[in-house]
């Protein structure tokens, strides 16, 4: 039995999503969402979002018990990038691109006690 859940085009740039899902990657989805309410970072808070909703899918569609679900996989991928300029001096401008972020989350159920 898996879950997943899938949040696209983020606005936020991957590199600092995947600094928050090192963080809850192979751990319980209690523990994760306890982990995830104290990071001080906008990447948690999109993150805890994903994880409710893959919790819920699971509830729903598996019916499976929660407390034994653990994050057996977290993808985060880069998204479609924005791209716009910036005005500079003497007429000339720099490219800003804006990157956007898909995160998937895939949650499993551990059936011995001891992990």
């Amino acid at each position: 039995m898996e879950a997943r859940a899938v949040s696209r085009h983020l606005r936020i740039s991957p590199t600092k999503v995947r600094l928050v899902a090192d963080l809850i990657r192979g751990k319980r989805v209690d523990a994760a969402l306890m982990i995830l309410d104290f990071v001080p970072k906008k990447a948690a808070r999109l993150m805890t979002k994903t994880l409710k909703s893959v919790i819920a899918n699971a509830d729903s569609r598996e019916r499976v018990d929660v407390d034994k679900l653990y994050v057996r996989r977290i993808t985060v991928d880069g998204g479609a990038t924005l791209k716009r300029f910036l005005p500079r001096a003497h007429g000339r401008a720099t490219p800003l691109r804006k990157r956007t972020s898909h995160i998937t989350i895939v949650v499993d159920e551990r059936n011995h006690k001891g992990a």
